[in-house]
C-alpha cells in the first residue's frame, strides 16, 4: 500500500505539465460563461473530459484551449494551478504553454502571457510555489509556425521562460525537421525538451535526442529499443514518465502494462508527472501512490524519485541545491 504520509511530505518538482490541462470542470464553466453564447453547463464540461483515445484527448484540449481568450483567462488559470501544486508539497514546477495553438488561432501571445506572469507572481507570494514556463509548439502544425514560438521564447527567456519543446501528434509531426530550431534555442540559452515516444516507436526518442533534447516527454516506447535503453541510461537523460496519462489516452489498454518499473529498474532517471491532471483525473500525488499500489515501489524508491525530480529541473544549480538541502532535511526529521 501507499506510504501516502511520506509522499505529502517529500518536497517535489514537476516537469510534464500543461497549463492548460489543469484547468478541472468548474474554472472550464466560469471560462464559458464568460465566452459563450450558450455556457456549458458543469455536466458538458465534465463530458469534455471523457474520450476514449489520443485523438479524443486532443479534441478535448483544443475545447478547453479555445475558451482561454484573455490575459484574466491566463491568469486564473495559473494561480489555481499553484495553489493545487502548493497542496501537493509540489514546490516547483515546469509548465508546458501551448502558444502554438494561440498562434494557430490567429491571436496574439504576449498579452495573454502578462496574464501567465501576473498569475505566477501572485501564486508564488502566496504559496511560495516557483515556477518556470516552457513554451510548446505544436509539431504537426510544421516547423515554420513552431519558429514564431520558438523566437518569441527567447525574447522572454528573462522572464521566467526556461525552455522550449514539441508536443502534439507525433504521428504527423516528426522531430527531425525541428533541429535546426532546437540548435537556435540552445545558442540562445534556452533548455529543450521534447514529447517522444508517447504515441510511436522509439525511432521517435531517437529522433529527439539526435535534436538535442535534454529530457524526454514520456518516453513509453524506449523498453523496445534495448540499445536506447542503454543509452538513456548511461546519460542519465531525465524521462518524464506520465503513467495515468498514456492509459487515459489508450497509448496502453492498461495501467499494469505501463514500463515505469522497468525504466527505473534499468537504471533510467526517472520522473514522475501528471501531464493533465484535471483531464486525466489524476495528481502528481496519485502518481506517486501509482507507483507503490501498482508497481511496488519502496518507500526508499519512491524517495529516489522525488529526488530525482529535482535533480532534473532547470532549475539553476544553486537553487537545486537548496532545494536538495530542503529534502534532505525532510527526511533527517522523519528517520
Amino acid at each position: 500500500m501507499a506510504n501516502r504520509a511520506l509522499i505529502q511530505s517529500l518536497p517535489k518538482c514537476e516537469l510534464h505539465l500543461h497549463l492548460e490541462g489543469t484547468i478541472e470542470p468548474p474554472t472550464l464553466v466560469e471560462l464559458s460563461r464568460k465566452h459563450d453564447a450558450v455556457p456549458l453547463t458543469l455536466e458538458q464540461a465534465q463530458g469534455l473530459y471523457e474520450y476514449a483515445d489520443f485523438h479524443g484527448f486532443m479534441l478535448a484540449f483544443k475545447a478547453v484551449t479555445q475558451r482561454l481568450l484573455t490575459a484574466a483567462d491566463y491568469e486564473l488559470i495559473t494561480y489555481r494551478l499553484m495553489e493545487k501544486l502548493q497542496r501537493q508539497n509540489v514546490v516547483h514546477a515546469e509548465v508546458f504553454v501551448s502558444v502554438g495553438a494561440v498562434y494557430w488561432r490567429q491571436h496574439e501571445f504576449e498579452p495573454l502571457f502578462e496574464g501567465m506572469e501576473r498569475g505566477r507572481m501572485r501564486g508564488e507570494q502566496d504559496f511560495g510555489v516557483s515556477l518556470f514556463w516552457i513554451f510548446d509548439a505544436v509539431r504537426h502544425f510544421g516547423v515554420e509556425p513552431a519558429e514564431r514560438v520558438f523566437e518569441l521564447a527567447t525574447r522572454l527567456k528573462n522572464r521566467n521562460v526556461i525552455g522550449i519543446g514539441i508536443g502534439g501528434d507525433e504521428r504527423r509531426g516528426a522531430a527531425e525537421p525541428f533541429r535546426a530550431l532546437y540548435d537556435y534555442a540552445a545558442e540562445h540559452g534556452l533548455r529543450r525538451t521534447a514529447h517522444a515516444g508517447e504515441t510511436t516507436g522509439p525511432g521517435s526518442i531517437w529522433d529527439a535526442l539526435n535534436i538535442g533534447a535534454e529530457r524526454i516527454g514520456h518516453g513509453l516506447t524506449a523498453v523496445q529499443d534495448s540499445e536506447l535503453i542503454e543509452v538513456l541510461a548511461q546519460r542519465q537523460v531525465p524521462v518524464e514518465v506520465c503513467v495515468t496519462s498514456n492509459v487515459r489516452t489508450q497509448c496502453l489498454n492498461k495501467i499494469e502494462d505501463h514500463p515505469l518499473r522497468r525504466m527505473f529498474d534499468e537504471g533510467l532517471l526517472v520522473t514522475l508527472n501528471s501531464d493533465d491532471p484535471a483531464m486525466f483525473h489524476t495528481s502528481l500525488i496519485h502518481e506517486y501512490e501509482i507507483a507503490q499500489d501498482v508497481f511496488g515501489f519502496t518507500d526508499e524508491h519512491v524517495r529516489e524519485l522525488a529526488r530525482n525530480s529535482i535533480e532534473s529541473s532547470f532549475l539553476p544549480a544553486e537553487k537545486k541545491a537548496q532545494l536538495l538541502d530542503r529534502f534532505d532535511a525532510v527526511l533527517n526529521l522523519s528517520s
